[in-house]
């Protein structure tokens, strides 16, 4: 194997513009880590994040990435339940995974199913396990509840919506075209609201004969965040999960105390926070796909060097599911 290799590398916070790909060294396989050869990518918004500089990342420059999926080549010493050769899956706490090699903790890496193809486990990995804690464990969803996922036709909305009927929920959903309504009733949502063309709040209430929903699954933050609020109903929870249109501002608690609501701003690493919560729950992901329950929608694929592109596409709101890269 070369010492070097291609990684996207990020110098300085800005647009698109600063994904460089760059030569650099393999990284070191550590005594409890793994070397993978990555084969695919997933991206998602947590990268855009970090690259704008609204999260911080660990140093100048970075490899950018949290989840892909590839071949084992190098195993550390301290590893005794991975070997060369296996095929698997990873979300990273750091990153890293735009590259064509990734040196990861051991723990945060699972073993594929045979039957599952790179581009899969790469695609329901980070966005899979956060519709997964979303559903079964922030707010366990059950027939008699209501939710409102915004942003459905996204990686993580579209899986929403999933789990959400397969635990015998009502699904309100929002997206922006008429194309993305059709993709969602696709996958079970019961109804859905073009926010383009309807305010997202009056269409809930109409819907719901004026009681609001159980629970708002809110990944959009600054744009919905007040709106989403007054979609509940009595006691009701919003989970605040993602910021694509900014962060949300300050807010008087009083919003709260007009019907006893909850708000929670969970992250996966607080319910996979080691090795055996992670692969207790990469188990019930990939059983779901395998036994045909759960579709992954890969909706685009580029290549390695066009990366910039992908993050653009997804910036500006033109992807639907998943958005991979291909190494």
């Amino acid at each position: 194997m070369s010492a070097t290799m291609q990684a996207i590398q990020v110098h300085r916070p800005g647009d698109s513009t600063v994904l460089l790909m760059q030569m650099c060294s393999v990284p070191i396989c550590g005594q409890e880590d793994v070397l993978v050869q990555v084969k695919a990518v997933g991206i998602n918004y947590i990268d855009i994040y970090i690259r704008t500089g609204l999260y911080p990342p660990p140093h100048y420059p970075y490899v950018p990435g949290k989840e892909g999926s590839g071949i084992v080549v190098e195993v550390g010493g301290n590893v005794r339940d991975l070997e060369v050769g296996d095929r698997v899956a990873f979300c990273s706490s750091g990153s890293g995974t735009y590259a064509e090699y990734v040196a990861i903790p051991a723990d945060q890496v699972v073993k594929i199913p045979t039957a599952l193809s790179f581009e899969t486990a790469a695609a329901g990995m980070l966005q899979g396990l956060t519709a997964y804690y979303l559903s079964h464990l922030t707010f366990p969803l059950n027939p008699d509840h209501i939710a409102l996922i915004h942003a459905g036709a996204g990686g993580v909305g579209l899986l929403l919506i999933q789990m959400a009927k397969l635990r015998g929920a009502r699904v309100i959903t929002t997206v922006s075209t008429p194309e993305k309504m059709q993709l969602v009733q696709s996958v079970g949502a019961d109804h859905v609201i073009n926010y383009k063309q309807d305010k997202f709040l009056e269409a809930v209430m109409k819907l719901t004969d004026q009681q609001g929903v159980s629970v708002v699954y809110d990944s959009v933050g600054q744009t919905t965040f007040l709106d989403s609020l007054k979609s509940l109903t009595l006691r009701g929870m919003l989970v605040s999960f993602g910021q694509s249109s900014g962060p949300v501002p300050p807010f008087e608690l009083k919003h709260l105390a007009e019907k006893s609501l909850y708000i929670t701003r969970p992250t996966l690493g607080h319910y996979a926070y080691d090795k055996a919560s992670l692969r207790e729950m990469a188990d019930q992901l990939f059983q779901m796909i395998l036994s045909n329950t759960l579709k992954i929608t890969v909706g685009q694929r580029y290549a390695f060097a066009d990366v910039a592109e992908a993050h653009r596409d997804l910036e500006q709101r033109k992807t639907i599911g998943k958005s991979l890269l291909l190494i």
